[in-house]
């Protein structure tokens, strides 16, 4: 967290930086591995005050608190997380408007966008010049993009679209060096291959169609299959196809790649066991077929404090008690615990949490 780390601009805690030192310790100490995310969406108060992601200066402020952070964490942690979904982030808060700052201006979520990836390759140098022998890289979100009537030419066409400006233009920019925009913008050289692991964020798929009325999302809306399964408040349709979709298109990449948040919004935890078997097993099918999946990490342990949402969408393992703060693990928490604890999605554990998917998954009555 930024502002705990340098709550004034210059100004550096050590005693958060030891709060974080024990808890990376506590984690190593257990058989853990931990990955630091380095920014998740937040920012410290005087960054906001000087235009936050707008503003180009904030390239070389993130670098100057990132060498301050893994220097004082690298001896507890190999593993780095530049930044956390840059392209919801520029596109909640500058286009959507739903998220801080509350903008609505496409040309400018794609500047913050360009300042979040300039910003992720200045980290990636100077975590390697810190830590030669570190792995980073970024937590990317990815959606499916189908067409909603799927013979028609221009559903088609905004299905790609969307594919490429949520999906593409992040990965274009650490691969291929290519900054982000709605046409090819210049290479930047700085950009190209920044990244260690590809960190994929999956948790549904979507339905694109085009719309004449909507100019502003360049003629096209998204929404949910009515038809699929929804996940509270409509947060999402449960479509573990897409997770393997999306790790067989990673595979060309030829980096190892990180499941780094794949979960649900589920209260009363009645959809989360059959979640986490039925998205297991689709990671599990790309592994068979040679994907580099080198982990996976369900969000969340416990539930959080959504932007919008606050409290309403529980995607915790474990119940927060808002008022509290009591916890309560939910029964999916053993069912998570005892996978963690094999290594494996053992039929055993299928038959006890999730016995319905016998026959689903395998054909067995």
């Amino acid at each position: 967290e930024w502002s705990r780390i340098e709550p004034r601009e210059g100004s550096f805690d050590d005693t958060a930086l030891d709060r974080y030192r024990a808890m990376l310790r506590a984690l190593r100490d257990r058989g853990i591995e931990p990955m630091v995310t380095l920014h998740h969406f937040t920012n410290p108060i005087w960054l906001a005050e000087q235009g936050g992601w707008e503003n180009p200066a904030v390239i070389e402020r993130f670098e100057r608190y990132v060498r301050r952070a893994v220097s004082a964490l690298k001896d507890l942690c190999r593993l780095w997380c530049t930044i956390n979904e840059p392209n919801v982030l520029a596109y909640m808060g500058w286009n959507e408007g739903k998220w801080p700052p509350g903008k609505r201006d496409f040309g400018l979520s794609m500047q913050v966008l360009r300042h979040l990836m300039r910003a992720h390759a200045r980290a990636y140098y100077a975590i390697h010049e810190i830590q030669p022998e570190a792995q980073v890289g970024i937590a990317h979100n990815m959606m499916v993009f189908e067409p909603a009537r799927p013979a028609s030419p221009l559903d088609q066409m905004i299905a790609r679209l969307h594919d490429r400006m949520f999906n593409r233009i992040v990965l274009d920019a650490i691969a291929a060096g290519r900054e982000p925009g709605v046409f090819a913008l210049r290479a930047v050289a700085t950009l190209r291959g920044t990244y260690d692991f590809i960190g994929l964020n999956y948790y549904t798929r979507r339905l694109s169609a085009f719309d004449r009325r909507s100019p502003a999302t360049l003629f096209g809306r998204t929404f949910l299959n009515p038809q699929g399964e929804i996940s509270d408040g409509e947060y999402g349709e449960v479509f573990p196809e897409g997770l393997y979709r999306l790790l067989k298109q990673l595979a060309r990449f030829g980096k190892p790649i990180y499941v780094t948040e794949n979960g649900i919004p589920d209260a009363d935890d009645d959809q989360r066991p059959r979640f986490i078997v039925r998205h297991l097993h689709a990671m599990w099918r790309a592994i068979q077929q040679n994907v580099p999946v080198r982990g996976y990490f369900h969000w969340s342990l416990v539930d959080n404090f959504e932007w919008a949402e606050g409290w309403t969408l529980r995607f915790g393992l474990i119940e927060v008690d808002p008022e509290t703060q009591a916890r309560r693990p939910r029964p999916s928490a053993e069912l998570y615990a005892e996978v963690c604890r094999a290594n494996a999605l053992t039929s055993e554990t299928i038959v006890r949490y999730t016995p319905e998917l016998m026959k689903e998954m395998f054909g067995i009555e």
